[in-house]
């Protein structure tokens, strides 16, 4: 990378998209194609692109993001100056946790005050995405922007808050809208919550907005001065999976089933997560796999198809398990049935239960249940 990047991610941002997942823990840190985690995706990104030093961005229910991420080494980041740094959600001003992303800035400006670097990537981790952040800020520096935003095209969007662009044939943004009615309209390019900017700049842009009292990064800092300050639009055109919901969480992860997809996502480079020494999985008299990922230490004795089976996971005999996502250490007993099931961790399936949803309302049971 021309110019070194220090990397921002925010980890708790889109809790309240799918609180079915994110009751016991933050956005970064759900699961996602048997081994990984949210925050896995955003953080290799800049690991690919040379950055050594990201700030972790907290705020509650992070304990198993602190257990995951460990001393960041399986990311090549257990270093002594840099490597991964969790955030605290107050500053030295305040003992209150923020509520928007701006506040959540201000109380990361002494981090940003300490680095060295020239410029900050900013990521969120609700996006399923393989990108290559040295490109986006050469194109940064290229267009001599103020403000790089990456995008993508999409036809639909279920977040309760979004912002889609409007780019002019030099890429600059001429239109900025948050949660604009986008339905029956077609495609339209969707902000998919990256952010390049210059560091000095963004920390003068947090106190100005702190001497002008103002509470939305989107509202006050974006739109009202789209016109005035140099934002330009990057777009990602490969594969993209915005996790906005439940519904869009089963959809993206019954993707991953599809060859195409995983090559791409999973491709040319690599995607990190914390190693674990797990037993192979065992397939027992019985077992009946098709068209699934299995990860390391389950037993199989039933069918499983069209399925996503994370560590640990036990199918027992004669059960049947289809088109469902299965967490870690969850128990199916013998004789029983999914069909579009998610399962956090630690489930019990008891003996003979059938269990059934669909592909727009999978059935979702929460973790340690015992159904």
């Amino acid at each position: 990378m021309a110019h070194s990047t220090v990397g921002v991610i925010f980890s708790n941002i889109h809790d309240d998209n799918i609180p079915e997942l994110s009751k016991h823990r933050t956005m970064a840190s759900i699961p996602f194609v048997g081994r990984y985690r949210l925050i896995d995706f955003a953080l290799s990104n800049m690991v690919n692109s040379g950055i050594t030093t990201v700030g972790i961005v907290t705020k509650n229910n992070y304990q198993s993001l602190i257990d995951h991420l460990g001393s960041g080494k399986d990311w090549d980041l257990a270093r002594k100056d840099g490597g991964i740094i969790l955030l605290p959600p107050y500053s030295n001003e305040t003992d209150k946790p923020y509520t928007t992303r701006l506040e959540a800035l201000m109380s990361i400006t002494g981090f940003l005050n300490h680095r060295k670097e020239d410029y900050v990537v900013i990521s969120d981790c609700d996006g399923v995405a393989r990108m290559d952040i040295a490109d986006i800020v050469r194109f940064h520096e290229r267009n001599r922007a103020d403000i790089t935003m990456v995008y993508h095209e999409e036809e639909s969007v279920e977040s309760s808050y979004y912002i889609t662009l409007e780019p002019d044939e030099t890429d600059r943004i001429r239109g900025l809208k948050i949660n604009p009615d986008v339905n029956g309209k077609g495609k339209f390019n969707l902000y998919v919550n990256v952010m390049v900017m210059r560091r000095e700049y963004l920390i003068d842009t947090i106190q100005n907005a702190v001497q002008r009292g103002f509470s939305s990064f989107g509202r006050d800092i974006l739109t009202k001065n789209v016109d005035t300050l140099r934002i330009f639009g990057y777009k990602f055109r490969g594969y993209y999976a915005g996790i906005s919901s439940i519904q869009k969480y089963y959809k993206h992860s019954m993707e991953q089933l599809k060859r195409e997809v995983r090559d791409e996502l999973f491709g040319a480079r690599d995607i990190y997560t914390k190693v674990r020494d797990s037993a192979p999985s065992k397939y027992l008299d019985g077992a009946v796999v098709k068209n699934s990922l299995i990860s390391d230490g389950c037993i199989i004795e039933g069918t499983v198809e069209n399925s996503i089976l994370f560590r640990g996971v036990k199918v027992g005999k004669g059960s049947v398990v289809k088109n469902s996502v299965i967490m870690q250490d969850t128990v199916i007993e013998a004789g029983a049935s999914l069909e579009c099931v998610i399962t956090d961790k630690n489930v019990v399936i008891r003996d003979r239960r059938h269990l059934s949803g669909c592909a727009e309302l999978p059935y979702f049971i929460g973790k340690g249940r015992m159904l």
